[in-house]
């Protein structure tokens, strides 16, 4: 009989357990945590939606849309496609479920996503974002306020000495119609000089150009005019509330005016966190004001700003959390106590504890499989009526505040366990 052989994981996925999955849960529950100060909501929306949601929003343009979708025909015949990001599935949801009438609406979510492009460090086909969005505000209160959600959010893992504010504006659409077509005059008295990508990019998306990473555009890139001589006297005092109230809240930030957003319906605040300490992909945190996107999809003109993070390199860049332990382990002393074991595990997790129990072994065995969970406590089952009591509970190492542990612990047992004549032994050997 020949051999099965056992699949491989598709390129570009990866499996997370301990270290691994710690950090990234850690991320989570942090967002989770920092989302909840700052009132945003929680919100779900479906892993796929119609091709269309993305191709609109997106634009057929984009390399997301063109070259990395995952898209397929359901047995409908129906074209649908795995989000390869949130604000658009958002978007959708925000005109189809009537969310209109709780604007400003400020929600947030995390979940996987899927982009079909080349994985590298901290990049993968199917990858995890944190999202946060407020949609209905026109005010730079809403800039402000996302962007000091992602500074505390990046305080509070305990990156944010190592990441930097890059910060911009793209002005409002008259201050961008202008901008657009002294770059596109710009480059195109240089397109002898272009890459072929940026000739392309100069026919459908010009602004892409200035963050081209191709060093045969870096030159023309460098030389291209700069937004702010072209800055309406309403998007300069837009961009100067933003950067004033992040002063105000002792959020730094640094200028960077070839920072751009390529799509249409962006506007004003572009943003992005940036560090060195990944390599190439050195930005964990990106967004910006896309006041014109709603509209893309069939809906009224309503403003909204936000970002999206990766939760895989921001799990890269926090410190390795502390093991998990459990509380207590659980010990039946021979095997006819297992149900009474499993009984008494259960009124402990009811109570809050985090209980271990091992599946087999003699009671020896069971103390080092606790021992190996870094528990806390053993808890060991004795027979009914053994005079030495019910339970013998035995502290792991040297416990600074082990009267009030062992308190708790009996406090949560029913009294038939710890009003034995002859009372019970704390500590010292089983």
């Amino acid at each position: 009989m020949s051999k099965i052989e056992t699949p491989r994981p598709i390129r570009g996925t990866q499996d997370m357990l301990g270290e691994t999955a710690a950090r990234f849960a850690m991320v989570v529950a942090t967002f989770e945590r920092v989302r909840r100060l700052y009132g945003f909501g929680r919100v779900e929306v479906p892993v796929f939606e119609a091709t269309a949601v993305f191709a609109r929003s997106l634009g057929e343009s984009t390399d997301v849309v063109s070259k990395e979708m995952y898209s397929f025909e359901d047995r409908g015949g129906d074209s649908l496609t795995l989000r390869p990001e949130f604000t658009a599935g958002i978007s959708r949801a925000f005109l189809t479920e009537g969310w209109q009438q709780h604007v400003p609406l400020k929600v947030a979510t995390h979940g996987p996503l899927f982009r079909y492009e080349r994985p590298q460090k901290g990049r993968f086909r199917q990858f995890h974002q944190l999202d946060a969005e407020v949609i209905g505000a026109a005010e730079p209160a809403a800039d402000i306020e996302l962007l000091c959600f992602a500074d505390q959010l990046l305080r509070e893992l305990g990156v944010a000495d190592g990441v930097t504010l890059q910060l911009n504006t793209l002005g409002d659409q008259a201050t961008r119609e202008a901008w657009r077509a002294a770059l596109v005059a710009h480059f195109d008295a240089h397109r002898d000089v272009l890459s072929e990508d940026s000739l392309d990019r100069l026919e459908k998306n010009p602004l892409r150009i200035l963050d081209s990473k191709d060093p045969r555009d870096r030159p023309v890139a460098d030389a291209a005019p700069g937004i702010d001589d072209y800055l309406s006297s309403e998007a300069r005092d837009f961009f100067a509330t933003v950067t004033g109230g992040l002063d105000a809240a002792g959020v730094s930030w640094t200028r960077n005016d070839r920072l751009v957003r390529g799509l249409d319906y962006y506007r004003h605040t572009a943003f992005e966190f940036v560090t060195d300490r990944l390599g190439a992909q050195g930005t964990v945190l990106g967004g910006g004001r896309y006041d014109g996107l709603i509209e893309t999809l069939g809906g009224a003109p309503t403003p909204a700003v936000g970002w999206a993070a990766g939760i895989e390199r921001l799990a890269m860049l926090i410190d390795a959390p502390a093991a998990e332990i459990c509380t207590i382990a659980v010990i039946p002393e021979n095997s006819t106590l297992e149900i009474e074991a499993l009984h008494i595990a259960q009124i402990l997790r009811r109570q809050g504890f985090s209980v271990e129990m091992a599946y087999k072994g003699n009671s020896k065995r069971r103390t080092e499989i606790a021992r190996k969970s870094l528990a806390e406590a053993y808890l060991f089952v004795r027979e009914k009526g053994d005079s030495r009591g019910r339970v013998h509970l035995r502290l792991a190492g040297d416990k600074g505040d082990a009267a009030n542990l062992t308190g708790s612990i009996l406090n949560a047992l029913p009294e038939e366990y710890t009003n034995i004549s002859g009372g019970n032994e704390l500590g010292g050997a089983n």
